[in-house]
């Protein structure tokens, strides 16, 4: 198992990810995760920030990991649509 994957049946290991906060110009701060396009969150302190960053890794992590286990399905057709919005 990658270490990157989340699996709550396994005992968890501790894995490192570099954050960016970036203090927002409404207060607060803007966090992104550069190891993971897309993941990011924010907070109104530095405290909450990294505390919902953590809780958006996981979720990230935890979204690869269904996609994974979708890919892996011998039936499973994934394709990529647009949307325009």
């Amino acid at each position: 198992m990658s270490a990157l994957m989340y699996n709550e049946d396994q005992e968890g290991r501790d894995v490192k990810f570099n954050v960016i906060l970036t203090p927002a110009e409404e207060g607060g701060f803007i966090v992104t995760v550069p190891a993971l396009e897309g993941c990011i969150t924010q907070g109104d302190t530095e405290k909450a920030a990294l505390k919902n960053a953590k809780e958006a890794i996981l979720c990230y992590l935890e979204g690869l990991e269904k996609v994974n286990q979708i890919k892996s399905k011998p039936k499973a057709i994934i394709k990529e649509i647009e949307v325009h919005v």
